[in-house]
């Protein structure tokens, strides 16, 4: 399978429609229903659960079940205050970088619909040059133009309300792709792109596939938490994102060596059963798929951790993207690494064997 070959005209539309959809941890339904719809042609079946985590399943009767997983949720903000004068203080709802977040334009989320704004900041004219204040939590505040909280009220927007960053996709010299979110909807594009290929190529796998997209992640690995106990897999495959160590302010010392545009990342962790990783690598070098290494002291602080401990143990392995810029508006991926994760992906079930245990003691 030729790598350039991987993703095509629908693929990227696709892909485009649901990064700019919005997804916060915890309200990800609207963009589990466009996964879910892309994905209905190259499966037998889904599953969803009470919070959304959604699965489409191929061979949903065989006794051996291997997931492959994405997470489906983005960062965010919640509505934690309004002030009389119309202003709007703010709380995190995941890991969102107050350091990005002043003179962004904002999406707030109503039960009537999207009501704009920004997140205001005082002039550089106006701040204190002895003492400069930085961006905090506490002193971030969202103008939507209202002038009194009877505005904002009327406007729909209550304490509890969802807030996302607008920001949309786009390429950037041809290879890199840029987006919010890409951590992780990119995860739930590639496990899609995965089941389009054994459709395509007519695969047919001698075990049960869970192609699973995971809510909640962002909180605490919480959605993963919740399907693998309903699913109850013997192997599960995760791909999440992992950083981009060469650009400035990183140090290689502590976050290691990896770059975008020089492949998937295979890690090293107690919650990474060695012999499916192997499994992986061997893959990797047989089908000469650049790959890079990372090791996670701990914990991987994906849901890789998640199913790994999970139902008296799971097998469990970790495929990143290498990314730039997580957590901002502007998070980059490159395609190459991309396709290659699919690529990976796809072989490596190609190799796994029906009923394998993965067993230290055979």
């Amino acid at each position: 399978m030729s790598t350039k070959s991987i993703l095509n005209k629908s693929s990227l539309e696709f892909l485009e429609n649901y990064l700019n959809n919005a997804s916060p941890t915890g309200y990800e339904s609207g963009g589990q229903k466009l996964w879910m719809e892309y994905l209905k042609p190259y499966v037998d079946t889904f599953i969803t659960d009470t919070y959304g985590s959604a699965v489409g399943i191929i061979n949903p009767d065989a006794p051996y079940k291997v997931v492959i997983e994405g997470h489906a949720d983005e960062i965010s903000w919640y509505v934690n205050y309004i002030t009389d004068d119309g202003l709007i203080y703010v709380i995190r709802n995941g890991g969102s970088d107050h350091q990005i977040a002043p003179s962004k334009r904002v999406n707030i989320h109503t039960k009537a619909g999207i009501v704009k704004g920004v997140f205001g900041w005082p002039a550089i004219h106006t701040r204190n040059r002895g003492k400069e204040e930085v961006a905090k939590v506490d002193n971030l505040f969202i103008d939507i133009g209202c002038e009194t909280k009877e505005q904002v009220d009327k406007m729909g927007v209550h304490v509890g309300c969802v807030i996302t960053y607008p920001d949309e996709f786009m390429i950037l010299n041809e290879n890199k792709f840029v987006c919010r979110a890409i951590d992780n909807r990119m995860g739930g594009f590639m496990i899609a792109e995965v089941a389009r290929l054994l459709h395509e190529n007519k695969i047919k796998l001698p075990f049960g596939l869970y192609i699973t997209n995971s809510v909640q992640e962002e909180v605490g690995l919480r959605g993963a938490e919740m399907i693998t106990k309903t699913i109850k897999p013997n192997v599960a495959i995760v791909t999440d994102v992992c950083h981009d160590s060469t650009t400035p302010m990183i140090e290689k010392k502590i976050e290691g060596d990896t770059k975008i545009g020089k492949g998937p990342v295979v890690t090293y962790a107690p919650a990474v059963q060695n012999n499916l990783r192997e499994l992986i690598l061997e893959t990797a070098m047989a089908k000469e798929i650049p790959f890079q290494r990372l090791a996670s002291s701990r914990v991987t602080g994906t849901d890789t951790d998640a199913f790994a401990y999970s139902n008296g143990g799971v097998a469990s392995a970790l495929i990143s993207l290498p990314l730039r810029y997580m957590h901002t508006t502007v998070e980059m991926v490159h395609r190459d690494d991309v396709e290659n994760v699919i690529k990976l992906i796809y072989e490596t079930l190609l190799k796994l064997e029906n009923e394998e245990t993965f067993s230290y003691f055979k």
